[in-house]
């Protein structure tokens, strides 16, 4: 037998860390024209509901904590109760990665995989969540991707310098998933040399670690304008 072959059947064996979710939903909606996304209602009910739900669902998720804005802490703790996985609703910082590295501090000490997930990625399935810490628990970090359908430019100064092969492109989504210490120091190295990092791959991908990158789901929009909330709908209404 092959030694790929080999490693790929002792990864299938390997025992499944202990993940815990955090769930990021301290946005401003700046771009939601006066539309609280965190609370928008999808199928009746506040989106963030909808992103909780899916993780409370997986088994492969054993613990949530949700990040969110001080005058969000009180709603969305009530909406929670149902969801016993969900240990605690916190505030969280004045940047994206400060959110992250504050709900990572509140996990548990049991919590060896961390799932992090953006809470405006509501229509978020166990399937992909179960997919993607899966991959982490053999590689370490782990995400979920979809092909780019358009072709993408780099423009400097309206000018286009380059054009990338699409072939090679990934839109990448959340949830992204981490050993808990790699990702702890990747967030901790990246505020300490103050790098701007647009996601938690980027934070470990500058530690030189590989991210392996799993099929995602086009269904898994990031809400972030008003069109975006009414194909939340339109998607959501066909997941039925």
């Amino acid at each position: 037998m092959e030694f790929s072959n080999i490693t790929k059947q002792a990864r299938k064996l390997l025992k499944l860390k202990y993940c815990g979710a955090v769930i990021v939903a301290a946005g401003t909606a700046s771009r939601m024209g006066g539309i609280d996304k965190v609370m928008a209602k999808l199928d009746g009910e506040p989106m963030i509901v909808h992103s909780v739900r899916a993780f409370q669902n997986c088994d492969a998720i054993k613990e949530i904590i949700v990040v969110t804005r001080p005058d969000l802490i009180v709603p969305i703790m009530d909406l929670c109760h149902e969801f016993d996985k969900v240990q605690a609703v916190i505030v969280g910082g004045a940047s994206r990665p400060e959110s992250v590295a504050i709900g990572l501090n509140a996990l548990s000490d049991k919590v060896k995989l961390a799932a992090i997930h953006d809470g405006a990625r509501p229509l978020v399935t166990f399937e992909v969540i179960d997919r993607t810490v899966r991959a982490a628990n053999s590689y370490g970090a782990a995400a979920p991707g979809v092909p780019v359908k358009d072709t993408v430019k780099t423009v400097v100064g309206g000018i286009v310098k380059e054009t990338p092969d699409r072939s090679l492109l990934k839109a990448i989504q959340t949830p992204q998933v981490f050993d808990v210490d790699l990702l702890r120091a990747a967030l901790s190295k990246a505020a300490e040399d103050n790098a701007q990092i647009t996601d938690d791959c980027s934070a470990v991908e500058r530690l030189g670690m590989s991210v392996r990158i799993v099929e995602g789901d086009e269904r898994n929009i990031k809400v972030t304008t008003p069109l975006d909330l009414k194909l939340a709908e339109m998607i959501l209404e066909e997941m039925r």
